[in-house]
């Protein structure tokens, strides 16, 4: 794709804007798109950048502010054509950008990275925050998509009427930020002891970053640890005046590269007061060089720290819980623990990751814009799922919809694909079942998934493929074949995934009544494909017989239910939140007593799934509402 970048702030500006731009280019160029940047940035010019006028913003020197090029923008566009565009700032600039893409029906995302609406409030100019918040929304609802780095945030757009929000995370560069980047000779220098505590503070020196509450924490565990230092690192308009009033603190500016990543693992707890942070790249950056950190309970911190376990926060804008926290922090010197899993958490957030949801994301964009470049250089459109649950696709049986799931499983992407039973029907192959070409693709496409795309797999036997009990559990590399397993979300929630098969009296019981079932279903499906192309030749909708019958029969009803209680009361014995299931057929998302309990459905008449996004959400979707979204606007 040829992919461009309009933004006020690019590196070498020292903001967590600019890094995480520069991330995203330089991600992007190495998986092979031409990527071009119209920037304001203090830097020689180079090869794929267009620097832009700009003036510094009254009062803030360190930011400067694009001027609006909409004509320049334009005809660089029109003499060569971009797939996508993405606006990273709501400046005159960046408006500018959005109108120019638009007047050329180019799709462009806008990214919403600094909460400046709430920056009002922390300059006592509250009056004016509604005046922002309308300039906020008239920007982004000029852009075809939104990108906001935290659920949060995407949350607090949608409510404030924002359309197409999505969730674009941030990475952390573990290899930068490590603890193996701790410098005695630079405590020495800052008059640290090795026993002596070093509390630290990353940032803008701006009222917005909330700094003294930072401060009064250090000066309230200085009491009873007189040799605890205080280092700032950044640079900004209030650092004159916060110098005077706090003289014993080390102001050490602006740091980047190898000596940032020293003053982090040269420290001990980060201090992070700042109530308006979008993201707080800074926190994730300390846990990735094994500080304490204590933060707000929002943005990043409110996303990955677990209180007491990898770092510490507190309810947002409780100053006083800030500061009694420092203190109990301070007191209990041994934080092996609580440093080594900060630094498992970062560990686990690669900005690899994070540019391979974007690349998706751009791709989808770019599909919206019919032209030359697209129409004979389109990728297949991916959706991007944390991860993916499925069950009951019966290959062997001849309405298996094989094809469709095979679709499914090409247009995304996923950490973790879940097989949840009966993928495979032994029972259907043993009465002489035909096993198609099209159902090896299915396993070259589970493959694929693991060889190339690095997909964790997990294979749950169901009941018409329980003739793996024999194998179970095994693993190989990246692929589990297991009977149940224990999934956790997003938000540490655990979920049971088991086929379901097992809490089944008659599966279990009375295999010869199932058996018999499941003959009675396959003739049930014959008929309904023979209806159907009757149906389908008088031009109306599928409709299941099946399901009819099922539903008409009030047994089949009380059954379901019985069983989903079953489920849930398993769920709860294995100290689990929530339960993913199949073998039913039916798709179902519901809490029973406290418990979510979701199930699947199937691939043969329901053609449904479970999908965890990136922000953490549950959903069940429809391969018809799918395909309807996967080529929306093509």
């Amino acid at each position: 794709m040829r992919i461009e970048f309009v933004t006020d702030t690019f590196p070498p500006d020292i903001n967590g804007v600019a890094m995480t731009l520069g991330r995203f280019v330089d991600g992007l160029r190495d998986k092979g798109h031409l990527v071009h940047v119209y920037h304001t940035a203090d830097r020689p010019k180079q090869l794929g950048e267009t620097p832009l006028p700009s003036i510094p913003l009254p009062g803030y020197k360190e930011v400067r502010m694009g001027l609006p090029g909409r004509l320049k923008l334009f005809t660089h566009w029109k003499k060569k054509r971009p797939d996508v565009i993405y606006v990273a700032t709501e400046t005159p600039l960046g408006l500018s950008a959005i109108k120019a893409a638009a007047t050329l029906g180019i799709p462009v995302a806008a990214g919403f990275h600094t909460n400046f609406d709430q920056y009002l409030e922390t300059y006592k100019l509250d009056g004016f925050k509604p005046a922002a918040l309308a300039f906020l929304k008239n920007v982004h609802s000029k852009a075809t998509c939104t990108f906001a780095p935290s659920p949060e945030v995407v949350e607090r757009l949608h409510k404030e009427g924002f359309d197409e929000v999505r969730l674009l995370g941030r990475g952390v560069d573990t290899e930068l930020f490590s603890p193996a980047k701790r410098d005695e000779a630079l405590r020495n220098r800052w008059g640290a002891k090795k026993e002596d505590l070093v509390c630290l503070f990353v940032g803008r020196v701006s009222t917005e970053k909330n700094i003294p509450v930072s401060f009064r924490a250090y000066l309230k565990i200085k009491e009873s640890l007189p040799n605890t230092k205080m280092v700032v690192v950044g640079d900004g308009p209030d650092r004159e005046a916060l110098a005077k009033d706090y003289p014993d603190v080390i102001w050490a500016g602006m740091q980047t590269g190898e000596n940032l990543a020293a003053y982090y693992a040269s420290s001990d707890i980060l201090l992070f007061a700042s109530e308006t942070e979008t993201y707080g790249n800074v926190v994730m950056e300390a846990m990735g060089s094994g500080n304490i950190t204590l933060s707000y309970d929002y943005a990043a911190p409110g996303r990955f720290v677990r209180n007491g376990e990898n770092g510490y926060k507190v309810a947002l804008g409780d100053a006083g819980a800030f500061i009694k926290a420092a203190q109990e922090i301070a007191s209990e010197r041994n934080h092996t623990a609580v440093s080594n899993a900060a630094r498992s958490t970062a560990e686990e957030l690669s900005w690899a990751k994070v540019i391979d949801t974007f690349e998706i994301d751009l791709e989808n964009l770019s599909r919206r814009a019919i032209n030359s470049r697209n129409i004979s250089q389109k990728k297949p459109q991916k959706f991007s799922y944390r991860s993916i649950f499925i069950s009951d696709i019966h290959l062997g049986v001849e309405d298996s919809k094989v094809k469709e799931v095979v679709d499914f499983l090409k247009h995304t992407q996923c950490e973790k694909l879940y097989l949840n039973g009966d993928i495979v029907d032994g029972w259907a192959l043993k009465r002489g079942s035909e096993w198609k070409k099209l159902h090896t693709r299915f396993l070259r496409t589970v493959l694929n998934k693991i060889e190339k795309e690095q997909v964790e797999v997990t294979y749950l036997r169901g009941n018409h493929d329980d003739i793996l009990d024999r194998f179970l559990p095994i693993t190989f590399e990246s692929f589990r074949l297991m009977k149940e397993v224990v999934h956790e979300g997003l938000d540490g929630k655990k979920y049971l995934v088991v086929h379901g098969d097992g809490f089944d009296s008659i599966s279990t019981n009375h295999k010869w009544i199932a058996f018999l079932g499941s003959l009675g279903y396959d003739l049930l499906l014959k008929v309904n494909r023979v209806y159907n192309n009757f149906r389908a030749w008088q031009g109306k909708e599928y409709y299941s017989i099946s399901k009819q019958v099922k539903a008409k029969v009030k047994s089949t009803v009380a059954f379901v239910d019985k069983y989903q209680t079953i489920l849930k009361d398993h769920a709860v014995k294995k100290g689990c939140d929530g339960i993913i299931c199949g073998h039913v057929h039916t798709p179902a998302d519901e809490m029973i007593d406290g418990i979510r309990y979701l199930n699947s459905g199937d691939w043969v008449e329901s053609l449904t799934a479970v999908v965890e996004h990136h922000d953490g959400r549950f959903e069940v979707i429809q391969y018809e509402d799918f395909v309807r979204e996967l080529y929306r606007g093509s």
